[in-house]
């Protein structure tokens, strides 16, 4: 078949506009299956081999079915209402004799068309049952971002028009299937919705690659067919190769039979190093799997959770073939923490080029994200970071990433091209660490994306220092076991269950120095004088509190007593983002473990300081939080191993509102509001009577405690919690538990679903980053947010990003260099007055025209401050956005006669 002999009307289809004749619909088609190829032969054979599984065919056929298939994504482009959208190539038809009424010409949704009329033209041809067809025409649709539902379908049917357009179609279809499509058909009678979706991401990527016309000039590339096809592969793979998408080789070769010892040794870069224990247990059990796996790791903080993670992918790539790694945790902070270490990993295992990617909203900011993108193609380095994968959507498509756990949960919800991220996430070693530390429906959300996960052939590593039982119970069986199944085993334990069923051990952790607890009242004055107290001892402390209020409050405290003696460090989410990291960088570099650490330092932060981040303090005071949470502040304490002031010998955790007999005010403080006060209160209850923490052994008797409140708590605590706190907060946070896993549920996809019927009752909404009007689909819940860059306004009526930075007219399009500064200085609020004020001012021209900032809001600050009612906010260089209740004027004295 050529081009040649085909009529002029199906030739003069076009799928890309532009001089002189567009691209046309056929020549397209056979580019993005010419893509599909190129990508499935850089992915590893299990995937090719799980999809061929999947979709019921031979896997020596499974990528020329694929190709065939995602080619035919634009086929509804062949309807009078798109082809009209192009008046040169509209007119060359109506030339040639295709022409049609105005109501076939309203129709021009070409996706929607793709849905509505591939199906009955391709029961011809393939010898596929009906439900899969109608899969195939479901996924490949929706390559513009949402699925249809089958009631918008049937409106893709161009009414009116003439039979010619019928007939043009089958000539394009007949063309191009028989230059693509192998013979045959599926065995599968059906499709399940994890490969509908895979299908519907695969179509989504190789569609965008094909349609840079960089890389796919316009134009008929040789008059027959095939030769057209074997062009379109030769640019395939030349874009491939300019994206960075290497072929996939797995880092440790089948044949490497190294012990678990030197594979530490080598992932750390300490030569003669033994493996810790967890390390020995979990590689045990990672030698025998037998197939995907879940793997759930219970350990205390300083115990190699880490490197079991980096371990585990190095054992089930070489053994299952997984195509990479993805690594979520739950803040930006502890997502950039993980990242250097990520790529230290990979730099000591890749004997062949990776590539690897920063997965969250301020990636862009990252200096090491951005030095391995500027080495992107330099041969003399191994690891890299491709610009193209790290667009919007896109960064879960690289075969390593280290982010938070919400890119991942994205791809349950119901969000614009969803599927390209469990198309990335398919086939890989997904490690959610902290598991704990999520609500109820964030909860509900892991465990959605649980199931998700293995129905797309990942392996799993859980990872938490302190997990509740129900917690531990309901991610097991997320994954399709039975929580009696689990092996009950004394913590710290790592457990693991695969095709061969569930197996685990208990394992011994390395002794803690016990930590002497103590209580004081819950004022800041009380912590403020402890602190100062403490630090008068000499060393090294930190104070973590729960809001952002309290933080900068105790720092004023802080620094007015010390003046600039001793260095006082601020950490906590209300900074712009270069601050904040330019904090963090300091935090880790004054106490990190090889960090240049003072001889007097103050560390006042709030919970960013609580996750992830290898930072040792020689004392600590906290706010009272859930236990858990307490337990991982108090991990921080004598860390490291070195040397400490006399003073500070033992480890000491004071612990603000934890005073026997006195519950502490719970909403001045705004606790709780932050924490549930049903759970405030058992922590409270239990800690009261503990004198002594011996960590680890505590950990779990701890938690389990306070979060089994199906248990009553030990004899007496029960009646302490009664008596300080009203018995319906009880069934307020049994409530509030209910509700948010029932409203997680009612948003989270779910892989059993029939495709059809899947999101009949999903919401269809945007994500959180990117704003706007319309439905949020959000991955944690809480206040209403906005993201800001605070900005100061002129007296000339200009903006400027900082003193010192750029000038801009907010009128008017900005160039890319202050945009990047713009979008450096971006900091979330959820003050329910700042999101009303901000979300009802206009964005300007200058954030509303460039794609750095189209999501962000402007605070505008005139004279460094902003007036919002009674509310000021003033952005200090310390302190970082501070709100302030102004005083109402006094009213004025009546005139007396």
């Amino acid at each position: 078949m050529s081009y040649s002999h085909l009529s002029p009307a199906t030739r003069l289809l076009w799928a890309k506009s532009g001089e002189p004749q567009g691209h046309g619909l056929l020549a397209h088609m056979l580019d993005v299956a010419a893509v599909v190829e190129a990508i499935l032969a850089r992915e590893p054979q299990t995937t090719r081999h799980w999809a061929g599984q999947a979709l019921g065919w031979p896997e020596a056929d499974v990528v020329r079915w694929l190709a065939a298939l995602v080619g035919l994504h634009d086929f509804g482009k062949a309807i009078p209402g798109f082809q009209v959208k192009w008046d040169p190539g509209w007119q060359r038809l109506r030339a040639v004799g295709l022409q049609a009424p105005e109501q076939a010409l309203r129709a021009g949704n070409h996706a929607l068309a793709t849905a509505k009329l591939l199906g009955p033209l391709l029961s011809g041809r393939v010898a596929g049952d009906l439900s899969w067809l109608r899969a195939v025409s479901q996924a490949i649709s929706a390559h513009h971002g949402y699925h249809f539902l089958p009631t918008e379908v049937e409106g893709g049917h161009p009414r009116g028009e003439p039979p010619a357009w019928a007939a043009a179609r089958a000539e394009l279809l007949s063309a191009y299937w028989s230059t693509v499509a192998p013979p045959g058909g599926p065995s599968s009678p059906s499709l399940p919705l994890s490969v509908v979706n895979w299908l519907a991401g695969l179509t989504s990527v190789a569609d965008w690659i094909a349609s840079n016309v960089a890389w796919f000039p316009l134009g008929e590339r040789a008059d027959d067919l095939p030769g057209h096809l074997a062009a379109a592969r030769t640019l395939a793979e030349a874009a491939l190769d300019a994206i960075g998408w290497h072929a996939s080789r797995p880092l440790l070769p089948p044949a490497d039979a190294r012990p678990v010892d030197a594979l530490i040794a080598q992932m750390v870069d300490r030569p003669g190093l033994t493996a810790r224990p967890l390390q020995q247990a979990g590689d045990a059990l990672l030698r025998q799997v037998a197939g995907p796996c879940l793997m759930l790791v219970e350990a205390p903080m300083g115990e190699g959770k880490t490197e079991l993670a980096f371990l585990a992918h190095l054992r089930l790539q070489s053994l299952l073939g997984h195509r990479g790694l993805y690594v979520a945790l739950p803040t930006q902070a502890t997502g950039n923490a993980l990242f250097s270490r990520a790529h230290g990993f990979l730099a000591h295992f890749s004997a062949a080029r990776v590539d690897i990617q920063l997965v969250h909203g301020g990636a862009a900011m990252n200096e090491e994200l951005r030095h391995l993108q500027e080495i992107d193609h330099s041969p003399d380095e191994s690891v890299s970071a491709s610009a193209w994968f790290g667009q919007r959507r896109r960064p879960l498509l690289s075969p390593y990433g280290v982010g938070t756990v919400d890119q991942a949960l994205y791809g349950v919800l119901n969000v614009k091209h969803h599927f390209v991220r469990l198309w990335g996430l398919a086939n890989r070693v997904v490690v959610l660490d902290e598991v704990h530390a999520y609500d109820s429906y964030t909860s509900g959300l892991i465990v959605a994306l649980l199931r998700w996960l293995r129905a797309l052939g990942c392996s799993v590593v859980l990872m938490s220092a302190t997990l509740p039982r129900a917690r531990r119970d309901e991610l097991i069986r997320a994954w399709g076991t039975g929580a009696n199944d689990w092996p009950a085993l004394d913590y710290p334990r790592v457990s693991l269950v695969d095709a061969q069923g569930v197996r685990g051990e208990h394992f011994g952790a390395r002794p803690l120095a016990p930590i002497t607890v103590h209580g004081l009242g819950e004022d800041v004055a009380a912590l403020a004088a402890q602190a100062l107290a403490l630090l008068a001892q000499g060393g090294c402390g930190a104070v973590i509190v729960n809001t952002v209020d309290r933080a900068q409050q105790l720092y004023r405290l802080l620094r007015g007593a010390l003046g600039s003696q001793v260095p006082v460090m601020l950490f906590h989410a209300r900074f712009p983002m270069e601050d904040r990291q330019a904090i963090e960088t300091q935090v880790l570099r004054c106490f990190g473990p090889d960090g240049d650490r003072p001889a007097q330092a103050l560390l006042v932060a709030t919970q960013v300081a609580e996750q992830s981040l290898d930072i040792d303090f020689d004392f600590m005071l906290s706010d009272l939080a859930p236990v858990d949470l307490l337990l991982q502040r108090a991990g921080r304490l004598h860390r490291h191993t070195r040397a400490r002031p006399a003073a500070h010998s033992q480890a000491r955790l004071w612990v603000a509102g934890l005073v026997p007999g006195h519950l502490p005010e719970l909403k001045k403080t705004a606790w709780g509001f932050v924490y549930e006060p049903y759970i405030l209160c058992r922590t409270w209850a239990l800690l009261a009577q503990e004198s002594t923490l011996q960590l680890p052994q505590d950990i779990d008797r701890l938690v389990q405690a306070v979060y089994d409140i199906d248990t009553p708590l030990p004899e007496g605590l029960q009646a302490a919690v009664q008596d300080f706190i009203d018995i319906s907060a009880y069934g307020a946070y049994v409530a509030g538990v209910h509700k948010q896993r029932t409203e997680s549920r009612l948003v989270a996809l779910d892989p059993a679903d029939v495709p059809e019927e899947a999101y009949a009752h999903k919401p269809r909404g945007h994500e959180e980053e990117e704003g706007g009007i319309g439905l949020e689909n959000c991955t944690r819940q809480g206040q209403d947010a906005v993201t800001l860059v605070p900005v100061a306004v002129l007296p000339d009526g200009r903006w400027q990003v900082r003193a010192g930075g750029p000038v801009f007219a907010p009128d008017q399009a900005v160039d890319d260099a202050t945009a990047r500064a713009l979008y450096a200085r971006q900091l979330k609020v959820s003050h329910g007055a700042v999101v009303k004020h901000v979300l009802a001012q206009e964005p300007p021209v200058a954030f509303r025209e460039h794609p750095l900032l189209k999501y962000l809001q402007p605070l505008r600050l005139q004279e460094g401050r902003c007036a919002i009612g009674p509310l000021q906010l003033r952005l200090d260089a310390a302190l970082g956005l501070v709100y302030e209740q102004v005083a109402p004027p006094a009213a004025a004295p009546e005139e007396t006669a």
